[in-house]
């Protein structure tokens, strides 16, 4: 779902977002000077990296999506859980890493900042008080990992799944609802963060070893040619 950049800055965005359905992308295609310059600062993604990921994904194994039955997010454990044992929850820990002029005056708990949102490049005020204006998303989704294989593991590696910092990233709510658990052949971000995208989607599925649909293939190359 291309659109103008003023119609990305307009008001008309959040309908337009949470109207769409398969198949929708996200942002512009030239995103803003502050968007494009700056950034999210997790984001950045080397040539090197993005070779890595053409030679992972094409280990990677095809497969047809599971019914997704019996999937329900407590199964991926606790929300938010300190699997890095650093003292403060993935969520803070993921907000002070993608933020920028970040207020943690007491050390975990994330109380403001700036973001820039990777997948459609506009620029987020996020205050603790309105929490869901700035959300965080599972790269691989949940569900969708359920139903490529994730309903067979163990607890201990959903819950290390779901709370991995490899597959945790800030972004503002609105692309975040469109996106709900679609794969990159489904849902894609603003062109200027498909590379990052995909080499983060495929970084997370070689490390848990999860497949995927001939679609998410066809998809995740197409973004890493833009790398």
């Amino acid at each position: 779902m291309a659109r103008s950049r003023r119609t990305i800055l307009g008001l008309g965005l959040t309908t337009a977002l949470l109207a769409t359905g398969c198949s929708a992308e996200v942002g512009l295609s030239n995103p803003s000077p502050s968007s494009s310059s700056s950034g999210p600062k997790s984001t950045s993604t080397g040539g090197g990296d993005a070779r890595q990921a053409e030679r992972d994904l094409a280990r990677l194994r095809t497969a047809a999506e599971g019914s997704g039955g019996g999937y329900e997010r407590d199964r991926f454990g606790t929300r938010w859980k300190d699997i890095d044992r650093n003292g403060c929850d993935q969520r803070n820990d993921v907000l002070a890493r993608d933020l920028e002029s970040i207020r943690r005056p007491g050390g975990c708990v994330v109380l403001g900042g700036l973001l820039h949102d990777p997948y459609s490049g506009k620029d987020i005020t996020f205050s603790k008080s309105d929490a869901a204006e700035v959300q965080i998303d599972h790269v691989y989704p949940l569900a969708l990992a359920w139903r490529m294989g994730a309903a067979g593991w163990d607890e201990e590696r959903r819950e290390r799944f779901a709370n991995d910092h490899a597959n945790l990233l800030a972004v503002w709510g609105v692309p975040n609802r469109q996106k709900s658990d679609k794969g990159p052949g489904e849902w894609k971000p603003q062109k200027a963060y498909q590379c990052t995208y995909a080499t983060k989607y495929v970084a997370v599925a070689a490390k848990y070893s999860l497949p995927v649909t001939g679609a998410d293939r066809t998809a995740l190359q197409g973004f890493l040619e833009r790398c």
